[in-house]
């Protein structure tokens, strides 16, 4: 599993998890794409965006392996924002390739494509 060196590990002041420790004994967590509903609290929103502001200013759009990238918090973005970047994809890989899509980046969150949007939260 690679570790994404630099990569924020949580939303500053919270518990909202950007990133893993270790690998999992037990098996690696599949990503799936989780609905999200307009009543979710502020927190779980801002942490979206916050994740989504990280991963544009470590990656870009170029692709980029899941790695130590936490599951539950792609989760959310998996199948919108975040996409797969590789056929056949394997969900439950850490070795497996995403990349962001910045049309619905612009549209769900327009404020994380900005260069310092991360660290204007922290």
């Amino acid at each position: 599993m690679i570790k994404h060196r630099g990569f924020p590990g949580r939303l500053p002041g919270t518990d909202h998890q950007f990133t893993i420790r270790r690998a999992n004994p037990k098996g690696v967590t599949p990503l799936v794409a989780r609905e999200r509903y307009a009543d979710r609290r502020p927190s779980d929103r801002a942490a979206d965006e916050a994740f989504v502001a990280a991963l544009w200013a470590h990656f870009g759009a170029e692709p980029f392996e899941r790695g130590n990238l936490d599951a539950g918090r792609l989760s959310w973005l998996f199948g919108r924002e975040v996409v797969a970047a590789e056929d056949p994809f394997d969900p439950s890989s850490y070795d497996a390739l995403l990349r962001l899509d910045p049309k619905v980046i612009e549209i769900s969150f327009p404020n994380a494509l900005d260069s310092d949007a991360f660290e204007a939260r922290r």
